[in-house]
């Protein structure tokens, strides 16, 4: 089976349990400043778990594609990765634990659907601790499908709790394992544990509480379900495969990589490696560029991700003898390989491809600059008896020029230096501490942190596009957006700086209309009939799907300022905002602009 049946047979399978699949979203989450990436397919549904209804019902099911970068460095094992896909399936208030689970177990077993052999695959569940009980409805679901007791593991709140922050929902979560060790489990070996022989492929969440403070929890009164299936390790699994990286979805990348390189792949564990890393950065990269609200590498946010993963694999390239610009052919092979589950790939391949280019070719540059600094702190090191080159040196070259600990090795090394190595690792990670949490939130996938100041922002967001496309053309479009209880940033296409007369006028156009205090409705509709009322998005989802629709105006049909496809959340009528005020507009990244914007006072969110 290939990962192109899998994701297939996935959707079909809960379509036929009355789920209705929905349009997978944006990699770049909107208005969540607790990650820079969207991080599980749980991510964009996060208002519905809280209570909003979502349009397509209550049974959802989708393929959403994620980015984890906490541990860039780490990849290039045989089965991480920066970029996946998560398969996922929804209850919002409607069936629980029982029918969860024998759906996951019905899937993966049942010779119609997966077939995997029942003999190795275990269950991890909740043991229980002083908050709350043992999670007994989910062994009772599990033992009536046919798991025995013996292939079910007790774990603590650290492995088998989700919450989605110190409080707001949260509940127990029953993890799938399969045996991926030779034969099937020994005597003795039969529970889910972190060996090596035992991969996670499925976890389903139970929302079932609401945390009031640290000792209390409260039932709530919609349970939901939440689950996800890794596609790429389910993918390995199904094809008796030892790595991700030898399946269909990695292997005509790294024919690619072999040919550019004249390496074979499996030759050697070292350059294998820097194969992996190049086949993963580069396949992440093409996602985030090649997103509707695609990114370009910079030295801030997402952006400062993206420019890590691409210099990391030019880096690899040269390890593996790779002298010219390479990543746009890559990207080809990633683009070819993924079209027909993400045509904006194809339809943004242009793009892709001189992002890559560019970026690659600064980085060569920025090679040569970071040589010739050292050669400038060279007559100081020469002073050192030691012939030592302190960790901040090195670590100073790598965060400020690029330049790899490796190559500063080289340069020592030939005249004569060590690298104090362990003085690099503490500094650096002093700056993945300072950094990290901006890119995961705590809970496991993040929440967007939902007040009425947030809503206000959000709402606010809408009214200043429709104000920018009044004040400069057309050719605005909204590049992303990232809020908190402080402040508005907001991204949009446009080729120069905005004249302080336009950014006045913008101002006041967006005052003026939260001045007329207009009602914001909502519209539940299918994508075609958004488009012929003329609403803004970016339209991804799928054709015939139920999508919300928000109109700020006195008529939603006749007399309204913005029309936009929209989650939410957002005010009932706009002079609950409150005044709007530009603090800052700049460059983002090549043909985007950034404004940065404050609301103050408005009126409370329960106001008439």
């Amino acid at each position: 089976m290939t990962a192109n049946e899998l994701r297939s047979k996935y959707i079909e399978f809960f379509k036929s349990k009355n789920h209705v699949e929905i349009s997978g979203q944006s990699l770049i989450p909107e208005n969540d400043p607790s990650v820079l990436f969207t991080t599980a397919g749980m991510h964009p549904l996060v208002p519905y778990l809280l209570g909003e209804k979502h349009p397509a019902g209550t049974r959802l099911t989708d393929y959403q594609k994620c980015v984890r970068t906490g541990d860039i460095e780490e990849v290039g094992d045989p089965s991480h990765l920066t970029f996946f896909e998560m398969l996922g399936n929804w209850s919002l208030g409607d069936y629980f634990k029982k029918e969860a689970i024998a759906f996951s177990y019905e899937f993966l077993t049942s010779p119609k659907w997966l077939a995997l052999d029942p003999r190795k695959i275990s269950v991890t569940v909740f043991e229980g601790d002083e908050n709350a009980p043992r999670d007994d409805e989910a062994v009772e679901a599990w033992k009536s499908v046919g798991m025995s007791e013996d292939k079910i593991a007790y774990l603590p709140a650290s492995d088998n709790w989700w919450a989605a922050g110190p409080t707001g929902p949260c509940g127990p979560d029953t993890e799938i394992f399969y045996w991926v060790g030779e034969g099937v489990p020994p005597v003795g070996s039969n529970k889910a544990t972190d060996s090596a022989n035992w991969m996670e492929i499925w976890n389903n969440v139970f929302m079932q509480f609401n945390r009031v403070d640290e000792k209390t929890l409260v039932p709530l009164p919609k349970k939901n379900v939440d689950t996800g299936m890794g596609l790429e390790r389910t993918n390995c699994i199904l094809q008796g495969k030892t790595s991700v990286y030898l399946t269909e979805v990695f292997q005509p990348i790294i024919a690619k990589i072999e040919e550019l390189s004249s390496y074979k792949y499996g030759s050697n564990p070292e350059k294998d490696k820097s194969v992996r890393i190049i086949a993963d950065h580069s396949r992440a990269s093409v996602f985030i560029i090649g997103d509707p609200k695609g990114i370009s590498p910079s030295n801030v946010g997402a952006g400062y991700v993206l420019r890590r993963l691409i210099r990391r694999a030019v880096r690899h390239g040269m390890k593996l003898g790779i002298e010219k610009a390479f990543l746009a052919e890559v990207a080809d092979s990633v683009i070819e390989n993924f079209k027909i589950a993400y045509p904006e790939l194809k339809a943004n391949s242009s793009k892709i491809k001189s992002e890559l280019t560019a970026e690659e070719e600064k980085f060569r540059l920025t090679l040569k600059k970071g040589e010739a600094e050292f050669q400038k702190l060279l007559p100081n090191l020469m002073k050192n008896p030691k012939k030592i080159i302190s960790g901040k040196i090195a670590y100073n070259l790598y965060e400020t020029y690029g330049y790899p600990l490796e190559l500063t090795q080289e340069l020592g090394q030939e005249n004569g230096f060590t690298v104090d190595i362990e003085g690099f690792k503490v500094a650096e990670k002093k700056h993945q501490e300072a950094s990290k949490t901006l890119d995961a939130g705590k809970a496991k996938g993040g929440l967007a942190e939902q007040s009425d100041i947030t809503t206000k922002y959000h709402t606010a967001t809408h009214l200043l596009q429709q104000a920018l496309i009044d004040v400069l053309g057309e050719k605005v479009a909204q590049k992303g957006s990232n809020i908190n209880n402080e402040r508005m940033r907001f991204d949009f296409t446009f080729d120069r700086p905005m004249t302080q007369e336009e950014i006045k006028k913008v101002e006041d156009i967006v005052n003026q209309k939260i001045k007329e205090d207009l009602p914001v409705t909502m519209e539940i509709m299918t994508l075609d009939e958004a488009r012929k009322e003329g609403a803004r998005a970016l339209f991804e989802s799928k054709y015939g799907e139920q999508i919300k629709v928000y109109t700020i105006g006195r008529n939603s049909k006749t007399d309204w300022f913005s029309k936009e496809v929209c989650g939410g959340p957002h005010v009932q009528h706009t002079a609950q905002i409150g005044e709007f005020k530009i603090t800052k507009e700049q460059s983002s990244s090549a043909g985007v602009r950034r404004i940065r914007a404050v609301i103050f006072g408005g009126l409370p969110l329960d106001s008439q």
